[in-house]
């Protein structure tokens, strides 16, 4: 029988998951969506919205069982340079999403940015590894999603009420 969550829990504790799942960044961005858990198990998300699942997260299924979430290792490029805020700026400024790190960065693999990165100055090692980027900065969890609109909204609305 086929579960389905419609709930996901935050920072849970593994050790409660009966089993687990494991994404990559796209496939951690759905609303309803059928997937096959790591035991072959299939279930049907159906969530309000759309929403980015972190490596902390987990499917609830209806019937209280947990699926833990894990980040599938894909290709990445590391990113290492004298100047790392520059080229981040560069990055940031094509809404690339970007892992950052104390002393590099991780993108998905991606020619164009590889070659602009090269002109920079920027060493890159090629990777196949997890890849769980920043949030965006409207606490979307994603940097891609550009709806400008809500925001001029939001901000329009509360100059009225002053």
């Amino acid at each position: 029988m086929m579960h389905v969550s419609q709930k996901i829990l935050h920072n849970i504790e593994k050790a409660s998951a009966t089993d687990t799942i494991t994404l990559d960044y796209e496939g951690r961005f759905l609303r309803r969506k059928r997937l096959i858990s790591d035991n072959g198990e299939a279930f049907l998300v159906e969530l309000p919205e759309v929403q980015s699942v972190s490596a902390t997260d987990g499917f609830v299924l209806d019937d209280g069982r947990i699926i833990a979430i894990h980040p599938k290792p894909e290709p990445i490029m590391k990113i290492t340079c004298t100047n790392l805020a520059r080229v981040a700026w560069h990055i940031g400024n094509r809404h690339t999403p970007c892992q950052i790190q104390t002393d590099h960065l991780l993108i998905q693999q991606d020619h164009v940015l590889e070659d602009m990165l090269l002109l920079l100055g920027a060493n890159i090692e090629k990777l196949e590894a997890a890849f769980t980027p920043e949030g965006g900065a409207y606490g979307h969890g994603r940097t891609h999603s550009h709806d400008h609109n809500s925001l001029e909204t939001s901000l329009t609305q509360s100059n009225h009420h002053h």
